[in-house]
């Protein structure tokens, strides 16, 4: 499985102190059924999905790379922080075009890091 974390990962308050234990477990594909992740939707036509972490043992996701922008504390969570990351980017671009904007910072972090 190829994963990537967004730069500027979001993260549930409740799971911050647990970060990069659970970014290692994602990396390893190990189990964790309250965790939900926020990826860049597979379809251009879409911003973001979210799903249970568990639907990353699935082989549909062993193949496809995955670009995560966030990790919530179960569905409720994941929807809440989709809301969220929405009116950020509003806020900052007046525009509703999530995917650029992340795929915007993305691309500076990875130049700056060059």
């Amino acid at each position: 499985m190829h994963v990537k974390f967004y730069c500027d990962l979001y993260v549930s308050e409740e799971l911050k102190s647990k970060k990069d234990k659970i970014i290692k477990k994602i990396r390893a594909n190990k189990v964790q059924p309250s965790v939900y992740v926020l990826t860049l939707a597979s379809g251009k036509q879409n911003h973001l999905e979210f799903y249970s972490s568990v639907m990353l043992k699935q082989a549909l996701f062993q193949q496809a790379p995955i670009f995560i922008v966030g990790i919530a504390n179960g569905y409720d969570d994941a929807m809440f922080m989709t809301k969220d990351i929405a009116e950020e980017v509003y806020q900052k671009t007046k525009d509703t075009d999530i995917r650029g904007y992340i795929e915007s910072r993305q691309r500076e972090f990875d130049k700056e890091r060059r």
